[in-house]
């Protein structure tokens, strides 16, 4: 067991080594899943048709996953160069190999802040008001590997019903992503489900970001036919992430290139991160310490 385990660590050591070497030829890019995959592959459309000139790469390749794993997966195995991912995704990923991917990037919300919500969404027409209607009824989570969508509520659902989330609601279950979780909720196949949102801005708008707010853009989504029936404490934006075995040049020029975005252009901006924001910001690990804790805790690697 020990010999298979050195070998393998050897043999880990030598694809990085190997990778860091590697002139980069194409820039992979992963695509977190629970949308439909048209209207993923169009957001990053733009980084497709510009980048090339900026990283100095024959092309760029979107790889939309079916799920927020298969990113997660495609990061661990070197298959990816760069993704957005929630702090749940990223945690999963630092636990399993902490030298796998940096975190780079992450938003700056309009008015300032870099967090987000965790949001409980139900049919207005079902009459929900309080968390207390929803005891004994069916809770749906967006998926897995989300923050805002699972781990979150996960944790702190439970100081605002008394009691853990699989006592209060007769049932829980996951909608395959965020989008496809409201459409679910909207079917009545989940009295409410937990999403993603700035929390900035009106609730008629689906706020300033996030997912009710893409939903609503895209025209899926009336807000006049939800109500919110409960809100998270702020959430750590998640993470822009690279290969950690990509060169400095390149990690360098990607990230110039993705802090110049809101001015050089805005409209790909807005669509790569689900609405309007102020901009990007810096950040590492140690801002994503207390999830990787909460991750790890709660659900393991």
């Amino acid at each position: 067991m020990l010999k298979k385990t050195l070998l393998a660590a050897v043999a880990v050591l030598a694809f990085a080594g190997a990778a860091a070497a590697e002139d980069l030829k194409e820039f992979r890019i992963g695509i977190l899943g629970g949308e439909n995959e048209a209207d993923r592959l169009k957001s990053y459309q733009c980084m497709v048709d510009q980048l090339p000139a900026v990283l100095g790469v024959e092309k760029v390749s979107l790889f939309p996953a079916a799920d927020y794993d298969g990113v997660v997966q495609g990061l661990l195995g070197g298959t990816l160069d760069f993704a957005e991912l929630g702090a749940s995704g990223f945690a999963k990923i630092y636990l399993a190999n902490a030298n796998a991917v940096e975190p780079m990037l992450t938003t700056v919300q309009t008015d300032g802040s870099m967090g987000y919500y965790s949001v409980m969404v139900a049919r207005k027409d079902k009459g929900y008001k309080t968390l207390a209607d929803l005891k004994g009824k069916k809770l749906g989570f967006a998926d897995p590997d989300s923050t805002s969508g699972y781990l979150v509520p996960l944790v702190t659902l439970p100081g605002s019903i008394g009691a853990p989330v699989k006592e209060y609601f007769s049932s829980t279950g996951f909608g395959g992503g965020h989008e496809n979780l409201v459409l679910e909720v909207l079917k009545g196949n989940f009295d409410a489900g937990t999403t993603w949102a700035s929390g900035v801005g009106e609730f008629k708008d689906g706020y300033t970001s996030g997912n009710l707010r893409k939903m609503v853009d895209k025209g899926i989504l009336n807000m006049d036919d939800v109500v919110e029936l409960w809100r998270s404490p702020l959430i750590p934006n998640g993470p822009y992430v690279v290969r950690t075995t990509m060169s400095a040049e390149s990690k360098q020029k990607f990230k110039d290139y993705m802090m110049k975005l809101p001015e050089t252009d805005p409209a790909c901006f807005k669509a790569v991160t689900a609405g309007e924001n102020k901009g990007f910001t810096e950040v590492n690990v140690d801002f994503y310490k207390p999830i990787i804790d909460a991750r790890k805790a709660t659900i393991g690697g």
